[in-house]
């Protein structure tokens, strides 16, 4: 498994950016899946946003499609997700998460051995 934390949560006024990174430690990053997910105060953890390793395809939730993009840079083992245009329902603590089961469908937390602690995103309007 790898260890991931992580970073770039804050609070923004509504139609603002925002990067989260997550950086992670352990062996075969590249090889991992990687996904976003968030929670919202009384609500489940949703999916946002993964990408592939092998093939690379990138996935999001409808929610989110257009503006929020997700990459990967296996050189410095750090994943991002780029949230433009964010709006008040964004507001949530996201999650980074990796997988090495990669039969899995990589839009549901199950799929997931490996969390980040979550990092607090807060959209005014």
């Amino acid at each position: 498994q790898v260890q991931l934390v992580e970073s770039g949560g804050g609070l923004v006024q509504a139609g603002g950016s925002l990067r989260l990174s997550c950086a992670a430690s352990g062996r075969a990053f590249s090889t991992y899946n990687l996904g976003w997910f968030r929670q919202a105060p009384g609500k489940g953890r949703e999916f946002v946003a993964a990408v592939t390793w092998s093939p690379f395809n990138t996935y999001y939730a409808d929610s989110v499609k257009g503006r929020f993009t997700i990459s990967r840079d296996n050189a410095k083992n750090t994943g991002y997700l780029q949230m433009n245009s964010l709006k008040p329902e964004d507001t949530a603590v996201y999650y980074c998460a990796a997988t090495g089961l990669w039969s899995m469908d990589v839009r549901t937390t199950s799929a997931y051995p490996s969390w980040g602690q979550g990092t607090q995103v807060t959209v005014s309007s």
